[in-house]
């Protein structure tokens, strides 16, 4: 701005001032003041110049109800209309003198002044006649304040300050929900309007369901998922350090009559497991009580003398399967138990059982057979899909997230990985190379994983690998591993995204990156081999044929704390905060196990071991107490039950005395 323009300006705002300053006097002298009926045209020139001071400054706050001169009453009201009504360049200075220079919150404030001033012309008509006629009120003048900041809270939470614009409240969520937490407090102490967007209820239930917690939880459920993201994440963080130093409660699942354990599955809070004695039992390990425990089995291999050994156990939330060495599959209900709800026979044994963990559907192999089963919507089960292989079929796999009405199975057969649906009139062959048998077999939602034994000249090429394949394409993604020994255990749906672990008999864990495939974690684990694993994000779960359950560190590659039992550990399994194992014995008929001599199966060194350790928070409460722990001791059978596993065999309370 030239000089003579900023002196012109300056001249202009005096005038106007001086005018404005004029037009006070002459209200405030024609007007009895409110406390006091004398005239207030006596004052002196001194006592002039300061009221005129104070109604300038009340011109430019909001007037206090309670005033007793004429500033305080019809004054205060007139000062605020002129304060809407003044012309902009009154305002730019009046902004000069309190300090408010940055143009951006000018710009900010625009609109607000806009709507403001629409407010008020609406109003100003009425507002002028009501005091022609009469002093307003203090409780009307209250009133009308609650009234003007209710609309200036309204502007403040529908249009949010973002710098030099403003945004609706919609685009402005969209925007902070790619904010972490740390950035939200950050935000949240901006100003007001951005407090309000930083604390919104569906921005931290996004953020809490897409941490994992409360999957199946709605906006509804929690007045404040702010603070529910702060328990789950404070209870997570308490149960990682229990996993780290043992502290826990460990309860071992025993079954005297079942004699020797033959295979044992487990999800979510079921446990399930078959006995050489025929007898099949389920595991509600959130209520120890369930009367879905006992499973009865189908009437053939109940009144078949000697009965039946169970070969194959698979469960899942809602049903639980069994496949006896006579070829016999029976299928429960988990909610109920007792009778069995399907069944069927097969004229040979039953080489591969699975069953699919999100839908009721049942996979089973009996030689180069394969057979799929699933329930209708009334409940009914049917056959959906039969197949012929050439060669015996060793491993089977559903793979998870296809639901109930595509299912998918994956299952290797000598040198083969095939492929079958519903859709498919015979098997799609994935991957054939000739004399290199498959090892071991898994599946998450879009990949399958297997290993390859390599012999003679294709040794030279780096030994054993791990083939990885594409379900939507059928093609390879990724080949890794270099062992000279045979995979005997890979675990694929349960690793973290674009990781795979598996086990070898070269006594090693490995940890491989699909997307660079590369080797990400080698650790010595088993000396006796690695018979089963299970890796998350930070931890990884190993059992030998030893015996041992090791617990390591995935980062630093250490060993966290390790347990002990006999026979190999053929099942492990875990979540957040609970550990399944199983050491299941290879003899399933050991010295003595016939009826006229010591019946050496009985005693519980030849049975095996189910062991469920529990790491929450409340694992020392009443309700995680197994029932033999608030019995009355009348059972014929002992148990062991360990409080605090930080020292091992330390706490040990209440042993039979053939331990």
């Amino acid at each position: 701005m030239a000089d003579d323009e900023l002196a012109a300006f300056r001249e202009r705002w005096k005038q106007e001032l001086t005018s404005k300053k004029g037009q006070q006097r002459l209200v405030c002298a024609s007007s009895p003041s409110r406390d006091d009926p004398g005239p207030s045209g006596k004052r002196d020139l001194k006592n002039s110049y300061f009221e005129d001071l104070k109604n300038l400054r009340k011109a430019r706050s909001p007037s206090k109800p309670g005033g007793s001169d004429c500033t305080e009453g019809e004054g205060g009201g007139k000062a605020a209309a002129e304060s809407e009504d003044q012309p902009e360049y009154v305002s730019i200075a009046r902004s000069l003198l309190d300090g408010r220079t940055s143009p951006l919150l000018d710009r900010i404030k625009e609109e607000r002044t806009r709507r403001k001033r629409q407010y008020h012309n609406r109003t100003s008509i009425c507002c002028a006649s009501l005091q022609q006629q009469q002093q307003p009120q203090r409780k009307v003048k209250k009133d009308e304040e609650l009234v003007d900041q209710l609309i200036q809270d309204l502007n403040e939470v529908n249009d949010i300050p973002f710098f030099d614009i403003e945004l609706p409240y919609e685009l402005a969520l969209k925007i902070f929900q790619y904010l972490s937490c740390a950035d939200l407090g950050r935000c949240a102490q901006v100003s007001r309007p951005w407090r309000v967007l930083a604390e919104d209820g569906v921005l931290w239930f996004k953020m809490c369901t897409r941490e994992g917690y409360h999957q199946d939880a709605s906006v509804s459920d929690s007045p404040c998922w702010k603070s529910t993201l702060r328990d789950c994440r404070n209870s997570a963080k308490t149960v990682r350090s229990n996993w780290k130093n043992r502290v826990g409660s460990i309860s071992q699942l025993q079954f005297e009559l079942g004699k020797v354990l033959c295979d044992v599955s487990s999800c979510d809070n079921f446990v399930l497991a078959g006995y050489t004695s025929g007898d099949v039992r389920l595991w509600d390990t959130l209520h120890w009580d369930s009367n879905a425990s006992y499973l009865k089995p189908n009437s053939l291999s109940a009144n078949t003398d000697p009965r039946p050994h169970v070969s194959h156990v698979q469960v899942n939330s809602t049903v639980a399967a069994a496949a006896y060495e006579d070829g016999c599959v029976d299928l429960w209900s988990t909610e109920t138990g007792g009778e069995p709800i399907y069944h069927y026979q097969s004229p040979v044994r039953i080489q591969a059982l699975a069953l699919s963990p999100d839908s009721p559907i049942l996979g089973s192999a009996a030689g180069p057979d394969i057979r799929l089963d699933r329930a209708d919507d009334r409940g009914y089960w049917r056959t959906i899909c039969q197949a012929h292989l050439p060669k015996t079929v060793e491993s089977l796999v559903l793979v998870p997230g296809r639901g109930q009405q595509c299912p998918l199975a994956a299952l290797a057969a000598g040198e083969a990985v095939h492929l079958l649906g519903p859709r498919d009139d015979e098997p799609r062959t994935l991957h054939s190379v000739y004399g290199h048998p498959v090892t071991c077999l898994d599946a998450s939602d879009s990949h399958v994983a297997f290993g390859v034994k390599r012999s003679g000249w294709a040794m030279h090429d780096g030994g054993n690998k791990i083939h990885v394949y594409s379900l939507e394409t059928g093609k390879p993604v990724v080949c890794v591993g270099n062992s000279p020994g045979d995979f005997t255990c890979i675990n694929l749906r349960f690793s973290p995204p674009h990781l795979v672990v598996c086990g070898n008999k070269d006594r090693r864990v490995r940890v491989f990156d699909l997307r660079a495939g590369s080797s990400v974690v080698s650790l010595y684990a088993h000396h006796l081999g690695v018979t089963s694993v299970q890796a998350d994000d930070w931890k990884i779960v190993s059992g030998g044929g030893e015996g041992l359950v090791c617990v390591w560190e995935m980062r630093m590659g250490a060993k966290l704390w390790e347990m002990h039992n006999r026979h190999p550990v053929r099942h492990v399994r875990f979540n957040t905060s609970t550990l399944v194992t199983a050491n299941i014995p290879d003899d399933k008929s050991p010295r003595g196990a016939c009826i006229t001599d010591d019946d050496l199966t009985a005693h519980r060194r030849h049975r095996g071991v189910i062991c469920h350790y529990d790491f929450s928070e409340d694992a020392l409460s009443q309700d995680h107490i197994l029932p033999i722990c608030r019995s009355d001791y009348t059972e014929s059978y002992g148990y062991n039950y360990n409080i605090s596993l930080a020292v091992p065999y330390d706490r040990l309370s209440g042993s039979h005395p053939s331990h």
